[in-house]
């Protein structure tokens, strides 16, 4: 099974910023649907029954208290004048808070063979591009500042992936709460 692991947007608010963010941003790229926005920690790609015990077991070692991130900035993958992913960044604090708890997912899963690909960078997807939409600096030089509001982090989760036609369809494995 395809495994990731993740933190989800939960607050109502947020979401709402960013569907109408989506709403009013004029490209032509796939909206992620808003129940499905997270911050991938690390993807794990496809897993072994055995291995998932594994990971769950690895993963229930990790300690962190709560925290709360901004959710603030817009940005491309790879570049602007050939966007394939537009993607919400964090607050510095928040984003330092969210590689502090990257590296802890990424210690505990080592040892299993589980290593990111590339280094974790703070953002959530929302939009993905699948054709060539051309340069669209101008539009998001417009939205750059936008604030989209407080999500409070107090929990990671173990997801599964399933590819389907009208895009992946997303469960819990398992879930991680953070020590009060």
């Amino acid at each position: 099974m395809r495994t990731f692991v993740a933190i989800e947007i939960s607050n109502n608010d947020v979401k709402n910023a960013i569907k109408n963010f989506q709403n009013n941003l004029k490209i032509d790229a796939n909206p992620i649907d808003v129940n499905q926005l997270h911050f991938t920690l690390q993807f794990l790609g496809e897993i072994s029954e055995d291995l998932l015990e594994k990971i769950s077991e690895s993963l229930q070692t990790i300690k962190f208290s709560e925290f709360s991130i901004n959710l603030k900035g817009i940005g491309v993958f790879p570049k602007p004048k050939f966007p394939r992913i537009i993607w919400i960044g964090t607050d510095e604090k928040g984003g330092e808070n969210l590689i502090e708890l990257a590296k802890k997912v990424e210690n505990v899963l080592k040892p299993l063979g589980l290593v990111p690909d590339k280094p974790f960078k703070p953002h959530i997807t929302i939009f993905r591009i699948k054709k060539k939409i051309g340069d669209i600096t101008k539009e998001l030089n417009e939205q750059k500042l936008v604030d989209f509001g407080i999500q409070k982090i107090f929990s990671v989760k173990l997801k599964k992936s399933e590819l389907t036609s009208s895009g992946p369809i997303y469960s819990d494995l398992e879930e991680v709460i953070a020590v009060k």
